[in-house]
């Protein structure tokens, strides 16, 4: 059976920062090195919320505040309500930073009301103030589940760099990603990374993710082609020996 994955690349125009684009490409090749086809749908301000309903995959990456600006009404308004469906009902998703901020009820600048969020997650981001410290460098997080896991022995680990002034804080509905062996995580204070919400993921970690752990790029096309196709699909492995040499590099550094 030939399979084939398409995903939904939300902004691409505009939400991009720290080399969040790479996240598409290793969904692609990871899929491409395993004869998996995949069709990447740009979604820009100009696109139709009802082309998203044939997306098996989201992803999003961050921006700067202009951009983010530009972006953040039209996804309320227009793409929130659909993504948010396709959420709820199992579709995989990567947020990250700016997007991850997006997905949750507000976010609260240091001036000004808070901005409203698309209320997918059960979270909220304050910013602290001008004086306040920039949450930013290289983080090490150790994974919350155990259904990430690879044959890598680093596999209950997760790195990446930060920058990000709002502080994420999870509610009720949420499960932290990871808790946080170096770095700061969500608010550099309750010592989480990241959420997870039936199977999406919000995170603050750029450069990209999926780039420096496999594990979970493999996790979110495994579960695309489960949802799509109504199977438990085993992904053929990989050699991923650079891949895990530059997770250990950040990790021991």
């Amino acid at each position: 059976m030939n399979h084939e994955l398409t995903i939904a690349w939300l902004y691409p125009d505009l939400m991009s920062t720290y080399g969040d684009r790479g996240n598409i490409m290793v969904l692609q090749k990871r899929c491409q090195w395993r004869g998996i086809a995949t069709r990447v749908t740009p979604v820009t301000l100009e696109t139709e919320a009802k082309e998203l309903s044939h997306c098996d995959l989201i992803f999003m990456g961050g921006a700067q505040d202009r951009q983010q600006k530009i972006a953040s009404d039209d996804f309320i308004r227009r793409k929130g309500p659909v993504i948010g469906e396709m959420v709820e009902s199992g579709i995989p998703a990567l947020f990250v930073c700016a997007a991850y901020q997006f997905v949750g009820h507000y976010y609260k600048p240091y001036q000004g009301d808070a901005i409203p969020g698309a209320g997918i997650f059960d979270l909220y981001t304050e910013h602290p103030g001008d004086q306040a410290k920039r949450l930013i460098g290289n983080v090490v997080a150790q994974l919350e589940s155990d259904q990430f896991l690879s044959t890598s022995s680093y596999d209950q680990t997760i790195v990446g760099f930060e920058n990000h002034g709002g502080r994420t804080y999870l509610g009720s509905k949420m499960k932290p990603l990871a808790k946080v062996l170096h770095g700061f995580g969500n608010n550099g204070e309750d010592g989480y990374e990241g959420a997870l919400y039936k199977n999406s993921i919000g995170s603050y970690f750029h450069g990209p993710l999926l780039s420096k752990n496999p594990h979970i790029a493999d996790w979110l096309i495994a579960t695309a082609l489960e949802m799509k196709y109504k199977n438990d699909l085993a992904l053929a492995a990989l050699d991923d020996r650079l891949e895990w040499q530059a997770h250990a590099f950040l990790l021991h550094r």
